[in-house]
């Protein structure tokens, strides 16, 4: 089976749409570790990391995807056998931080990077919400320990 993605075809150009391209892949089933979930993508967020790495200033991590695309939303189609059963399951809307590779009908992503679609949002409007989100978590609980404050009044 294959699906489409899109991949940057000109590296280091203006970084305009021009750089990219449509191809064909096989689906990522090899990619999808113990932990990971396989989302079946209908919307993808576009971010400034995205521009970037079609300018080559913002290199894919190495081992990750070198598609663009860092936050998806979509449906899971499998689960890794580690995933907890309680977090997800087949048909499950989510929307996601992926390590790359969001420009695609199909991503890998980790669990843990996975949040159900919350409630109102339509699967394009969650697309955006996970890079902006998890930054925001990870600054104010996992580096600064904001627990129990109040950030806004």
């Amino acid at each position: 089976e294959v699906h489409r993605a899109v991949h940057i075809r000109t590296v280091g150009s203006g970084g305009g749409p021009e750089a990219l391209e449509l191809t064909t892949l096989p689906l990522p089933w090899d990619e999808l570790g113990p932990s990971d979930v396989l989302i079946r993508v209908v919307s993808a967020g576009v971010n400034r990391p995205d521009v970037l790495q079609r300018r080559g200033l913002y290199p894919h991590p190495p081992g990750q995807s070198s598609l663009p695309g860092l936050e998806i939303s979509g449906h899971v189609v499998a689960l890794g056998p580690s995933v907890p059963l309680h977090r997800f399951a087949l048909g499950d809307a989510v929307c996601a931080l992926t390590n790359g590779g969001g420009y695609a009908g199909f991503c890998v992503v980790p669990e843990v990077q996975c949040l159900p679609i919350p409630a109102g949002l339509s699967a394009t409007e969650a697309a955006c919400v996970p890079e902006t989100f998890f930054t925001c978590w990870h600054n104010l609980f996992q580096q600064v320990n904001i627990f129990g404050e109040k950030l806004l009044d």
